[in-house]
């Protein structure tokens, strides 16, 4: 671990990118041979990015938890399966930030636990407070709550201006997952 002081980086916003750019940002820290976790709520099918993290071994390590997406693809299950999904990635999460592994943590789609009520804010804003000093903490997901972006370092907001979902286009292997 750096002793650089490490950033508390958020990626929000409706359109699409949030996840890419988390994933951009490790791929550059894995460069300079830094250790990463990418840690994914709501995440649990196959993406292209769990196959490719597999070959930045020794690395990046991806876990995925959750249960899938809240209310929609699909989804029947109750909302207490889904909060307890969460509070079990999250607190794997706040494990491993303490640990002192990693240079790099992203916890994608963290912000949109937040925003679907699956978790509370006031653990996330913990997360962020009690993070090593060294440690470049990445947070995506819709609809980031303004203390957590008051609490960022660097906040994008990723807006939709064309996708093509719009004309009726799927998404895309290798591209959208």
């Amino acid at each position: 671990m750096s002793d650089e002081k490490g950033l508390v980086i958020i990626y929000t916003g409706e359109g699409k990118g949030k996840t890419t750019a988390a994933l951009g940002l490790v791929l550059r820290a894995v460069g300079y041979k830094k250790k990463c976790l990418i840690v994914q709520f709501g995440k649990v099918w196959f993406t292209g990015e769990l196959e490719g993290v597999k070959k930045l071994s020794p690395f990046v390590k991806l876990i995925q938890g959750g249960k899938g997406f809240v209310k929609i693809l699909g989804d029947k299950l109750p909302l207490s399966e889904h909060k307890k999904a969460a509070l079990d990635t999250f607190n794997l999460l706040k494990k491993e930030v303490k640990s002192g592994k990693w240079d790099v943590v992203v916890a994608d789609e963290i912000v949109g636990a937040v925003s679907s009520k699956l978790l509370p804010l006031k653990a996330v804003v913990m997360l962020i407070t009690d993070k090593p000093k060294g440690l470049d903490l990445v947070l995506t997901g819709h609809h980031a709550p303004k203390k957590l972006i008051e609490m960022a370092g660097l906040v994008t907001e990723m807006q939709e201006v064309k996708h093509p979902f719009q004309k009726g286009i799927l998404a895309k292997k290798g591209i959208d997952f």
